[in-house]
């Protein structure tokens, strides 16, 4: 299981990666004449600024809880993904816009040797979003699950970009705008993924319950506590990478509040231990009917 400390170092890792194809691919795209590659360059800043959102978010959420945040700081692992997901959303319209531009006003053919750079690419940012990815799963975080999305996304455009050259090269004159038709069709896989993203992020500040599987996981972990006769009620939310949940279950009627205690703090400790990371657990004792 990833810890925290693994979440970091992929954020910081990313960052300067990011850093350095930014700046080789725009200026590749400036002195190879693509509008594509460059499009992919300015992407690769909107990463820059979105795993140092995420980097920064980890550590905030991380925080314990305080007198003035009482329940943790965990949102802002949420707020980072709704953060992260806009930044998708502008950088698609922003491509969108200048390739339709650069498409009215036809330009020279780009240089064979974008195409080298934008293999290079491909391979980078492949293997950045599987080891994000990983790791974001790992430690359930939206934000860091997020940022893997936008190295995805680098990836596909960096793709729809060699097609697009490719064919503006072996076209010929006529075929100059092809790779801004190319960017253009990236666009729509940036805005697919950063519109999903911001609906879980938002589901998450909303405190929308857990996936249901989970939940059923808790309850029966909760159930096979000895004393606990049912489970009335189980809430489960998102707190950041962790799970905050109330749980009401029954005990007889005619037990002690003393033994009844008990068996609440089994049922805490229980959840707590579990492979759920549970960050917190609030239990209410209800007694039986009979």
């Amino acid at each position: 299981m990833a810890t925290l400390e693994s979440g970091l170092f992929v954020s910081k890792l990313a960052m300067a990666v990011n850093v350095l194809l930014a700046a080789g691919k725009i200026v590749t795209g400036v002195v190879g004449n693509s509008y594509a590659l460059i499009a992919d360059g300015i992407e690769s800043t909107a990463d820059i600024f979105s795993s140092f959102v995420v980097w920064y978010a980890l550590r905030y959420a991380s925080k314990p809880a305080d007198a003035n945040h009482p329940f943790g700081h965990g949102k802002a692992e949420s707020i980072a993904g709704t953060v992260v997901s806009i930044a998708l959303l502008v950088a698609a319209i922003t491509i969108a816009a200048q390739s339709v531009d650069e498409i009215r006003n036809p330009h020279h053919a780009p240089a064979w040797f974008t195409l080298v750079v934008l293999a290079g690419v491909v391979v980078i940012k492949e293997t950045l979003y599987r080891r994000v990815l990983r790791v974001g799963r790992s430690l359930e975080s939206t934000a860091l699950q997020g940022d893997a999305w936008h190295h995805r996304s680098d990836a596909l455009t960096s793709v729809a970009a060699f097609v697009g050259i490719s064919i503006a090269l072996l076209g010929g004159p006529g075929y100059e705008s092809a790779d801004d038709w190319a960017a253009l069709a990236a666009c729509g896989v940036i805005a697919w993924n950063g519109s999903r993203i911001f609906r879980t992020a938002l589901d998450e500040m909303m405190d929308a319950s857990a996936a249901p599987e989970i939940v059923a996981q808790i309850r029966r972990l909760a159930g096979e506590v000895d004393g606990v006769q049912a489970i009335e009620k189980c809430r489960v939310r998102k707190s950041g990478p962790s799970l905050t949940l109330d749980i009401h279950v029954v005990v007889a009627g005619s037990m002690s509040v003393r033994d009844s205690h008990h068996i609440a703090h089994r049922v805490k400790d229980r959840l707590l231990t579990s492979a759920h990371r549970i960050h917190d657990v609030t239990v209410h004792i209800e007694p039986d009917v009979m």
